[in-house]
């Protein structure tokens, strides 16, 4: 299957919850979530009640689009998180939320996951004092991600700063807004996670 190409609010619809996929838009009152929270298409209103296999797909899918992966990528995520050691669900958790791009997104250097996946493929991020151009990689306690110099100086870039200097940055970041710098201060938990998902139903479909 292709990259998907269509409205991103109609993917949110679709999941009946918020994937903050257009940045500012789904903080406001244009927000078709809010606006009409019933799944898109000329049955939408309709209540079906969604059991099985169809609850399993439902979770996997919400996961998914929150975090802008393929169905592949998806996949071998998972199956690393299962050759870990502890709860597979909370250890594929963990590893989305350390991200690059949802790293960037999460202390405010982006104003959604797609215009951070965009940002590092265009070389404005600096991993540890090298280049990072892939957001898929998965950052580690200690690690140091900043701006490289030249995007420092960057009036768009200077401003969304600014723009998320309030924001509130989850307890397992430290993010210096003055320097543009954010240090992994420690790895992810599950309470960290913030997007509704009960990820025992998604390990429960790929473990037919």
């Amino acid at each position: 299957m292709g990259k998907y190409s269509g409205p991103d609010c109609r993917l949110c619809r679709a999941e009946r919850t918020k994937l903050f996929l257009k940045g500012s838009k789904c903080f406001s009152d244009k927000c078709p979530v809010e606006r009409r929270p019933y799944p898109p298409g000329e049955h939408g209103r309709m209540r079906r009640r969604i059991l099985g296999y169809g609850l399993q797909l439902r979770e996997k899918q919400k996961l998914k689009r929150y975090y802008g992966m393929s169905e592949r990528q998806f996949r071998l995520f998972f199956e690393r998180a299962e050759r870990m050691r502890g709860i597979t669900g909370e250890n594929l958790l963990s590893m989305l939320e350390r991200r690059l791009d949802n790293v960037v997104y999460l202390a405010g250097f982006a104003f959604s996951r797609s215009h951070a996946r965009q940002l590092i493929v265009h070389g404005h991020f600096r991993l540890n004092d090298h280049k990072a151009t892939i957001p898929s990689m998965l950052v580690n306690k200690g690690d140091v991600i900043t701006f490289k110099e030249r995007s420092k100086n960057n009036e768009n870039i200077k401003a969304m700063v600014e723009a998320h200097r309030n924001k509130t940055v989850p307890s397992w970041l430290a993010v210096d807004f003055d320097k543009m710098t954010i240090n992994v201060v420690s790895l992810p938990r599950r309470e960290d996670v913030t997007i509704p998902v009960e990820e025992h139903l998604i390990v429960e479909l790929y473990s037919k």
